[in-house]
């Protein structure tokens, strides 16, 4: 999977959600609606490449999204 949703937490940090293979093999399941299933309503979120999610994950409490 080359794609991850991002969405703010309440608290200021950064879900990145990591798309399971096998869930999108199902017919019909797409990036789009696992976004729609599993970020909290209400919330804003993102689709990005898995290459823009920093590698170094020392300082990933540090991460912020911004739309």
């Amino acid at each position: 999977m080359t794609q991850r949703i991002i969405y703010p937490t309440d608290e200021g940090g950064v879900v990145v959600l990591v798309p399971a293979p096998e869930w999108l093999a199902q017919e019909g399941n797409t990036i789009e609606a696992l976004a729609a299933k599993d970020v909290p309503a209400g919330k804003p979120f993102k689709i990005i490449a898995t290459e823009d999610v920093p590698s170094d994950r020392t300082f990933r409490n540090a991460w912020e999204y911004t739309e």
